[in-house]
């Protein structure tokens, strides 16, 4: 998998709608569930936290885990959830932004889907002691 991501100036609708066409809707819901996801456990590129998705008939589903740096512990999980890949209506996004990006033309209702997702597989993670895994592994990190 892959994701281009393109930058654009927050009011500019003319450049905004060139590189909309660029958008794959399932690209775009995977990658909004699976930046939420790691923004809601504040993960990035220095602690050990791990997303995948896949989109099967019209369900979105989110794989998550955090480990510890030595790999003794570790927390994973799955969640679903509906979503359509349908990019017409009166329902089509022209100006929100979800976890960082405008996705003109694919549904509003899809896209909020695939960040409420994001954000409760990982408070899921969470209430199984994911954020005292993370806290270790980020003080670990500090330490080198």
């Amino acid at each position: 998998q892959g994701a281009l991501g393109v930058e654009v100036r927050v009011n500019d609708t003319a450049v905004l709608d060139m590189v909309s066409a660029l958008n794959d809707t399932g690209t775009v819901l995977r990658c909004i569930a699976e930046r939420a996801f790691m923004k809601h456990l504040e993960g990035g590129c220095s602690v050990p936290v791990a997303v995948h998705s896949v989109i099967k008939e019209n369900q979105l589903y989110l794989t998550g885990a955090v480990f510890s740096l030595d790999g003794s512990d570790s927390l994973k999980d799955t969640m679903q959830t509906s979503i359509s890949t349908q990019t017409q209506g009166e329902d089509c996004s022209d100006d929100v932004q979800h976890v960082g990006i405008t996705a003109k033309k694919i549904l509003r209702s899809s896209q909020t889907a695939a960040e409420k997702l994001g954000m409760h597989l990982a408070n899921l993670l969470i209430s199984k002691g994911a954020k005292e895994i993370l806290t270790v592994a980020r003080q670990l990190n500090d330490a080198r």
